[in-house]
């Protein structure tokens, strides 16, 4: 026994001394930079493409009015950004950072020797000062534009800022492939992010003021009292109640499990005297981000479930690409997650938390989202109406 002990100790020490160097190995060989830095590639283009596709095709039945929209698309990289889809001859220079309404960026050019689908496409380069469009929405000429970085940037990023936080003797060996490859995901993930960020632009087109006003109220989020313990008791209790609601099999049960998630909401807002400024931070982040982050769910679930729908065929090139088929996958994994979220410090409950309650508003009040951008109409309170008129 005690040689049979010795034996796999010693096979385990070695099979774990394998995968280090396996790591390391696989450290050497990670991209520093985007292979086509001053164009877009043939992958980019082609998540690109699928994207424009199945807004085009999907995204009415996800959000009335957001498929016919004319929403450009911004994407770029560590050094240049590219401008696909715009709708007019000719953009004006650069972009306009909103709610801010600052201008940034240069003169764009038509990319030399390359199109998009048959289409001029522009570029310009990022300006020394490190400024981006970053991931969210701007604004050129009179179209709001989607804006994000490539996956292939995204990837190499993320895996640079990986590696500069790492303590220095793990820098080599960490598996950073793996790890960005969870972070990162595969391009459907890309593709809906692409959607999260286009829904914003949206967002802008129709109600601007409103989402001035909702990123506006991200400043409260240094007086929001994040490491109230007892606040975070609470609020997980209500984030549980959005759970069970998600993943109640009738109406009226759902019903009864989101007229408790209000109730519980009430209550702590009441407690820990959040009214005023920070329940409106809480509903206007909701509204915001939330949404957002229904409709890249809504449209990746749209594309897995609707009969007939077809990916656009230029993503056969993209072996990242699955089809819309772990869509079961990522809901459950989301829907985990919101259960973790009461402890994070910053606002990233309130896109699960918003998302949640759009996802109910599906299936309690039909028509909802006629209602959801006008003027002073938050979340909770359409799911207040909701079950208000329940029989």
């Amino acid at each position: 026994m005690k040689r049979a002990i010795i034996f796999i100790s010693t096979g385990l020490a070695a099979l774990f001394i394998i995968l280090i160097m396996a790591s390391a190995l696989s450290n050497t060989k990670l991209p520093a930079h985007s292979q086509t830095a001053d164009r877009l590639s043939e992958p980019e283009k082609a998540r690109l493409t699928e994207f424009f596709h199945v807004r085009q095709t999907l995204g009415s039945a996800v959000w009335p009015g957001w498929g016919d929209a004319e929403i450009p698309v911004i994407v770029y990289n560590e050094t240049n950004t590219f401008l696909v889809g715009y709708p007019a001859s000719h953009p004006p220079d650069g972009w306009v950072k909103m709610p801010q309404n600052e201008q940034q960026g240069s003169s764009w050019e038509p990319v030399p020797g390359d199109t998009f689908n048959g289409q001029v496409y522009y570029r310009q380069r990022l300006p020394e000062s490190g400024e981006t469009p970053q991931a969210f929405t701007v604004r050129i000429g009179a179209y709001w534009a989607a804006s994000l970085t490539t996956k292939e940037w995204m990837a190499i990023s993320l895996t640079n800022q990986l590696r500069a936080d790492l303590p220095a003797p793990l820098r080599p060996i960490f598996p950073c492939r793996l790890a960005i490859s969870l972070l990162v995901g595969s391009s459907d993930l890309y593709v809906t992010m692409l959607a999260h960020e286009s829904f914003h632009a949206y967002q802008g087109t129709v109600a601007p003021e409103r989402l001035a006003a909702a990123e506006t109220a991200v400043h409260q989020e240094n007086n929001y009292p994040w490491d109230d313990v007892d606040l975070q008791t609470a609020w997980q209790a209500e984030l549980d109640l959005l759970q069970a609601a998600l993943a109640a099999e009738s109406e009226a049960e759902t019903a009864v499990l989101t007229q408790q998630f209000l109730r519980q909401r009430q209550q702590r807002r009441q407690e820990f005297g959040l009214d005023g400024a920070l329940a409106d931070y809480e509903r206007q982040r909701e509204w915001l981000e939330g949404l957002a982050k229904y409709v890249e769910l809504e449209i990746w679930r749209q594309a897995a479930t609707m009969p007939g729908y077809e990916p656009a065929s230029a993503l056969a090139i993209d072996s990242d690409f699955g089809r819309y088929a772990g869509f079961e996958k990522r809901w459950s994994q989301e829907v985990m997650q919101m259960g973790r979220m009461a402890d994070d410090r910053g606002d990233g409950r309130f896109y699960y938390s918003g998302m949640a309650q759009a996802m109910l508003l599906d299936r309690l009040l039909p028509g909802w989202k006629e209602q959801a951008l006008a003027d002073g109409v938050f979340l909770e309170d359409l799911l207040e109406t909701a079950v208000t008129n329940l029989p």
